[in-house]
């Protein structure tokens, strides 16, 4: 019987031509997030799951029992029930090493934004504040040249980022990882240095690193406390690694400078939200892959991993603990 996948968002006409020769297929056609029970029927008859985000836990897949594969098109994929997965069989697949460069490049664009006060100074013009009165130390910002970064999480991305700061930028790089990473070392000369150390003594801090139960709200009043006043701090990861409450209170009570955020606990952000009357915050809206060339080798590379696990044979990417 051929295998049938269901895509659970809108997917170019180019793609489809991918899976028309592996399978049969249904793609859900509208922008607005498949609702839960169109969702499990759907999934009743399905073999494989192409999604970006869809939780992945015990309800669903009591209604979809013959599930082999569930592919993400995405990195992260904290929206796999891991032990449920494991115990059901599912492969589960994410899309790594395809957004490197383009997630360090946003990376270096908050850095550079909260560090010479772009947004900030561009509303400045906008609202008619720039006059003849305007004293320039005012307007000022920090120098990223020849700074300390201190980097958290030293896999793929933080390669990318410590490579840019080193040889771009001619900046120290410090960096706290699970294990050693001898590479960003002899590259980038990147000093392997404990947590507490690296908030210390980094005068830019970026956040890389996945959610886990481990990396739940790894930085929170305690870590911004040991930082710099001068500190910027830089958060790419996913937003439950940051205990949202205390970098508000951080930002507002200057233990730190600055922060520059793609990411947070809840998205989109709350339309109230305190980030938002910050003048020393960063904000765009979790727009770490978005590029139209990245996004397309994603999509590519998620539909090839899908097709594999249907077809029985092992994906390119499945994620470690289902390996």
């Amino acid at each position: 019987m051929t295998p049938h996948i269901f895509v659970a968002k809108p997917l170019p006409a180019s793609f489809e031509e991918l899976l028309k020769e592996h399978c049969t297929y249904e793609v859900w056609q509208s922008k607005d997030p498949i609702p839960k029970d169109i969702l499990f029927q759907k999934l009743q008859h399905a073999d494989g799951l192409l999604t970006s985000g869809t939780k992945i836990d015990q309800e669903l897949l009591d209604h979809a029992p013959k599930l082999k594969v569930v592919s993400n098109n995405s990195v992260g994929y904290d929206n796999f029930d891991i032990e449920v997965m494991r115990q059901r069989g599912v492969i589960g697949t994410h899309t790594p090493h395809t957004l490197d460069h383009t997630v360090a490049d946003l990376a270096f664009s908050l850095i550079l934004s909260s560090a010479r006060r772009i947004a900030e100074l561009d509303r400045f013009i906008r609202e008619g504040n720039w006059t003849k009165f305007v004293q320039e130390e005012d307007i000022f910002g920090i120098d990223v040249h020849h700074q300390t970064l201190g980097i958290i999480g030293m896999g793929r991305i933080g390669e990318q980022v410590a490579k840019r700061a080193a040889h771009g930028f001619d900046m120290n790089v410090l960096y706290y990882n699970r294990s050693r990473n001898e590479k960003a070392e002899s590259a980038y000369g990147a000093l392997y240095c404990t947590l507490d150390d690296l908030l210390k003594q980094a005068d830019i801090i970026v956040l890389i690193t996945p959610l886990t139960d481990e990396t739940y709200h790894m930085i929170g009043e305690r870590e911004l406390k040991l930082m710099k006043q001068t500190a910027l701090f830089v958060n790419i990861s996913r937003g439950k690694t940051v205990d949202e409450k205390s970098l508000i209170q951080a930002l507002q009570e200057g233990w730190i400078k600055g922060a520059g955020l793609d990411v947070f606990e809840q998205e989109p952000l709350q339309e109230n939200h305190p980030f938002k009357e910050m003048n020393n915050v960063t904000l765009v809206p979790h727009i770490g892959s978005a590029t139209e060339t990245t996004r397309d080798l994603m999509l590519k590379r998620a539909i090839h991993n899908v097709i594999h696990g249907i077809d029985g044979k092992a994906p390119i990417d499945i994620v470690k603990e289902l390996a």
